[in-house]
Protein backbone atom coordinates (compact mmCIF):
# COMPACT_ATOMS: atom_id res chain seq x y z
CA UNK A 1 0.00 0.00 0.00
CA UNK A 2 1.55 3.24 -0.85
CA UNK A 3 1.72 6.07 1.58
CA UNK A 4 1.02 8.88 -0.15
CA UNK A 5 -2.76 9.08 0.75
CA UNK A 6 -2.01 8.46 4.23
CA UNK A 7 0.49 11.22 4.16
CA UNK A 8 -1.71 13.38 2.44
CA UNK A 9 -4.53 12.90 4.45
CA UNK A 10 -2.02 13.73 7.76
CA UNK A 11 -1.06 17.12 5.75
CA UNK A 12 -4.50 17.90 5.40
CA UNK A 13 -5.56 17.19 8.48
CA UNK A 14 -2.87 19.49 10.01
CA UNK A 15 -3.69 22.07 7.26
CA UNK A 16 -7.11 22.05 8.48
CA UNK A 17 -6.19 22.11 12.07
CA UNK A 18 -4.14 25.43 11.53
CA UNK A 19 -6.83 27.41 9.95
CA UNK A 20 -9.36 26.30 12.67
CA UNK A 21 -6.18 27.39 15.26
CA UNK A 22 -5.97 30.96 13.65
CA UNK A 23 -9.39 31.45 13.02
CA UNK A 24 -10.10 30.63 16.63
CA UNK A 25 -7.73 33.20 17.91
CA UNK A 26 -8.79 36.27 15.10
CA UNK A 27 -10.74 38.92 17.56
CA UNK A 28 -14.17 39.26 17.46
CA UNK A 29 -15.73 42.22 15.29
CA UNK A 30 -17.62 44.22 17.49
CA UNK A 31 -20.77 46.54 15.77
CA UNK A 32 -21.43 49.97 16.94
CA UNK A 33 -23.28 49.53 20.41
CA UNK A 34 -20.38 47.28 21.08
CA UNK A 35 -17.43 49.63 20.36
CA UNK A 36 -19.34 52.46 22.23
CA UNK A 37 -20.07 50.10 25.18
CA UNK A 38 -16.17 48.93 25.54
CA UNK A 39 -15.16 52.85 25.65
CA UNK A 40 -17.99 54.27 27.91
CA UNK A 41 -17.16 51.75 30.24
CA UNK A 42 -13.88 52.15 30.13
CA UNK A 43 -14.16 56.44 30.75
CA UNK A 44 -16.94 55.66 33.96
CA UNK A 45 -13.93 54.24 35.43
CA UNK A 46 -11.91 57.19 34.45
CA UNK A 47 -11.60 60.22 36.58
CA UNK A 48 -9.11 62.23 35.24
CA UNK A 49 -6.87 61.88 31.73
CA UNK A 50 -4.34 63.90 30.80
CA UNK A 51 -2.77 63.95 27.29
CA UNK A 52 -0.72 65.96 24.50
CA UNK A 53 -2.62 66.99 21.94
CA UNK A 54 -2.33 67.88 17.79
CA UNK A 55 -5.31 70.11 16.67
CA UNK A 56 -5.85 70.21 12.70
CA UNK A 57 -8.61 72.66 11.99
CA UNK A 58 -9.93 73.33 8.42
CA UNK A 59 -12.49 76.16 7.55
CA UNK A 60 -14.06 75.57 4.62
CA UNK A 61 -15.26 78.99 4.25
CA UNK A 62 -11.70 79.99 3.47
CA UNK A 63 -10.21 77.20 2.59
CA UNK A 64 -7.80 76.93 5.28
CA UNK A 65 -6.16 74.69 7.35
CA UNK A 66 -4.79 76.00 11.20
CA UNK A 67 -2.67 73.55 13.23
CA UNK A 68 -1.47 73.80 17.16
CA UNK A 69 -0.95 71.36 19.73
CA UNK A 70 -0.56 71.56 23.18
CA UNK A 71 -1.70 70.31 26.69
CA UNK A 72 -5.50 68.99 27.71
CA UNK A 73 -6.71 67.53 31.23
CA UNK A 74 -9.99 66.37 31.93
CA UNK A 75 -11.84 65.58 35.41
CA UNK A 76 -14.57 64.10 36.27
CA UNK A 77 -17.52 66.19 37.30
CA UNK A 78 -17.28 68.70 34.11
CA UNK A 79 -13.67 70.45 34.23
CA UNK A 80 -11.84 70.06 31.68
CA UNK A 81 -8.12 72.42 30.04
CA UNK A 82 -6.66 73.40 27.60
CA UNK A 83 -3.53 75.01 27.25
CA UNK A 84 -1.97 75.65 23.96
CA UNK A 85 1.78 75.62 23.11
CA UNK A 86 2.87 79.00 21.72
CA UNK A 87 3.02 80.38 19.19
CA UNK A 88 -1.05 80.11 19.61
CA UNK A 89 -1.35 80.42 23.32
CA UNK A 90 -4.94 79.79 23.69
CA UNK A 91 -6.23 78.63 26.86
CA UNK A 92 -10.06 77.11 27.60
CA UNK A 93 -10.72 76.11 30.88
CA UNK A 94 -13.60 75.10 32.75
CA UNK A 95 -14.67 74.51 36.10
CA UNK A 96 -18.12 72.19 35.24
CA UNK A 97 -20.64 75.40 35.07
CA UNK A 98 -18.75 78.11 33.19
CA UNK A 99 -15.76 78.30 30.06
CA UNK A 100 -13.12 81.15 29.85
CA UNK A 101 -11.22 80.93 26.79
CA UNK A 102 -8.18 83.74 26.83
CA UNK A 103 -6.94 84.81 23.38
CA UNK A 104 -3.75 85.99 23.07
CA UNK A 105 -3.14 89.65 22.01
CA UNK A 106 -2.96 89.76 18.03
CA UNK A 107 0.46 91.22 16.51
CA UNK A 108 0.30 94.54 17.56
CA UNK A 109 -1.88 94.66 20.56
CA UNK A 110 -0.80 95.43 24.15
CA UNK A 111 -3.55 92.86 25.67
CA UNK A 112 -5.31 89.92 24.84
CA UNK A 113 -8.89 89.25 25.49
CA UNK A 114 -10.87 86.63 27.62
CA UNK A 115 -14.37 85.34 26.62
CA UNK A 116 -16.55 83.58 29.34
CA UNK A 117 -19.48 81.11 27.48
CA UNK A 118 -22.13 78.81 28.94
CA UNK A 119 -20.48 75.03 28.56
CA UNK A 120 -23.78 74.61 25.99
CA UNK A 121 -22.29 77.18 23.32
CA UNK A 122 -19.15 75.55 22.56
CA UNK A 123 -18.54 72.94 20.62
CA UNK A 124 -15.50 71.92 22.01
CA UNK A 125 -17.39 70.97 25.48
CA UNK A 126 -20.28 69.37 23.56
CA UNK A 127 -18.02 67.59 21.74
CA UNK A 128 -16.23 65.82 25.07
CA UNK A 129 -19.00 65.89 27.39
CA UNK A 130 -18.32 62.20 27.98
CA UNK A 131 -15.64 62.60 29.68
CA UNK A 132 -16.44 64.44 31.87
CA UNK A 133 -18.74 62.64 32.97
CA UNK A 134 -22.00 64.63 31.97
CA UNK A 135 -22.78 62.80 28.89
CA UNK A 136 -23.28 59.48 27.52
CA UNK A 137 -22.34 57.57 24.49
CA UNK A 138 -25.72 55.37 23.72
CA UNK A 139 -28.14 58.05 25.37
CA UNK A 140 -27.11 60.97 23.67
CA UNK A 141 -26.21 59.49 20.02
CA UNK A 142 -26.94 57.54 17.02
CA UNK A 143 -24.30 55.29 16.74
CA UNK A 144 -22.72 53.90 13.75
CA UNK A 145 -19.54 51.67 12.53
CA UNK A 146 -17.37 53.62 9.56
CA UNK A 147 -14.99 51.91 8.00
CA UNK A 148 -11.57 52.38 9.19
CA UNK A 149 -9.61 51.87 6.26
CA UNK A 150 -11.22 54.64 4.51
CA UNK A 151 -10.97 56.97 7.05
CA UNK A 152 -7.31 55.86 7.36
CA UNK A 153 -7.37 54.40 10.62
CA UNK A 154 -5.67 51.02 10.49
CA UNK A 155 -6.06 48.54 13.60
CA UNK A 156 -8.74 50.07 15.56
CA UNK A 157 -12.66 51.14 14.84
CA UNK A 158 -13.87 54.63 13.27
CA UNK A 159 -17.44 54.99 15.97
CA UNK A 160 -19.98 57.98 14.18
CA UNK A 161 -22.11 59.76 16.74
CA UNK A 162 -24.75 61.90 15.61
CA UNK A 163 -26.55 63.86 18.27
CA UNK A 164 -30.14 62.70 19.20
CA UNK A 165 -31.01 66.40 19.89
CA UNK A 166 -29.84 68.43 16.91
CA UNK A 167 -27.12 71.39 17.99
CA UNK A 168 -25.90 74.09 15.79
CA UNK A 169 -22.15 73.31 16.81
CA UNK A 170 -21.60 69.86 15.41
CA UNK A 171 -23.33 67.84 12.86
CA UNK A 172 -21.46 64.66 13.51
CA UNK A 173 -18.35 63.37 15.76
CA UNK A 174 -16.23 60.47 15.29
CA UNK A 175 -13.94 58.73 17.78
CA UNK A 176 -10.77 56.62 16.53
CA UNK A 177 -10.80 54.03 18.93
CA UNK A 178 -8.29 51.51 19.72
CA UNK A 179 -9.01 48.18 21.95
CA UNK A 180 -6.71 47.49 24.28
CA UNK A 181 -6.75 44.78 27.12
CA UNK A 182 -6.33 46.37 30.63
CA UNK A 183 -6.57 44.77 33.89
CA UNK A 184 -7.74 41.18 32.22
CA UNK A 185 -10.37 43.38 30.58
CA UNK A 186 -11.17 44.93 26.89
CA UNK A 187 -11.26 48.72 27.24
CA UNK A 188 -12.06 51.18 24.19
CA UNK A 189 -9.40 54.27 24.36
CA UNK A 190 -9.68 57.41 22.33
CA UNK A 191 -6.86 58.39 19.87
CA UNK A 192 -8.54 61.03 17.63
CA UNK A 193 -11.97 62.78 17.95
CA UNK A 194 -12.69 64.07 14.79
CA UNK A 195 -16.02 67.26 14.49
CA UNK A 196 -17.61 68.00 11.60
CA UNK A 197 -20.33 70.63 11.06
CA UNK A 198 -23.05 71.51 8.59
CA UNK A 199 -21.27 73.93 6.85
CA UNK A 200 -18.26 71.50 6.18
CA UNK A 201 -15.73 72.84 8.95
CA UNK A 202 -13.29 69.92 10.26
CA UNK A 203 -11.89 70.22 13.93
CA UNK A 204 -9.22 67.26 14.69
CA UNK A 205 -7.79 66.17 17.88
CA UNK A 206 -5.23 63.56 18.05
CA UNK A 207 -4.08 62.46 21.31
CA UNK A 208 -1.14 61.01 22.81
CA UNK A 209 0.86 59.76 25.87
CA UNK A 210 -2.04 59.54 27.78
CA UNK A 211 -2.43 59.00 31.39
CA UNK A 212 -5.14 58.19 33.36
CA UNK A 213 -6.29 58.44 36.81
CA UNK A 214 -3.72 60.77 38.02
CA UNK A 215 -4.47 63.19 40.64
CA UNK A 216 -5.16 66.70 38.92
CA UNK A 217 -5.74 69.21 41.92
CA UNK A 218 -8.61 71.93 41.78
CA UNK A 219 -6.72 74.67 41.05
CA UNK A 220 -5.81 73.11 38.01
CA UNK A 221 -9.43 74.24 36.85
CA UNK A 222 -9.06 77.93 37.92
CA UNK A 223 -8.06 80.70 35.54
CA UNK A 224 -6.53 84.31 36.39
CA UNK A 225 -5.21 85.93 32.46
CA UNK A 226 -2.22 88.09 32.40
CA UNK A 227 -2.81 92.11 33.40
CA UNK A 228 -4.91 94.05 31.00
CA UNK A 229 -6.90 91.48 29.57
CA UNK A 230 -10.13 92.64 28.20
CA UNK A 231 -13.05 90.60 29.45
CA UNK A 232 -15.94 89.86 27.17
CA UNK A 233 -19.38 88.69 27.86
CA UNK A 234 -22.40 87.82 25.94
Amino acid sequence: MSPKPLFLAVLTSALLSGLVAVHAQQPERLDARGVAALVQSFYDQTTSLQAQFRQTQYTKLYDRTERAEGRVVFKKPGKMRWDYDEPNGQVFVSDGRRLLIYQPPDEGERHGQMLQRDMDEDQIPLAFSFLTGTGRLDRDFRLRLLDAERQGYQGGYVLELRPRQPTPHYDRVLFFVRIVERGGARAGIIQRVLILDAAGNRNRFDFRQMRFNREVPEARFRYTPPAGTRRVRP
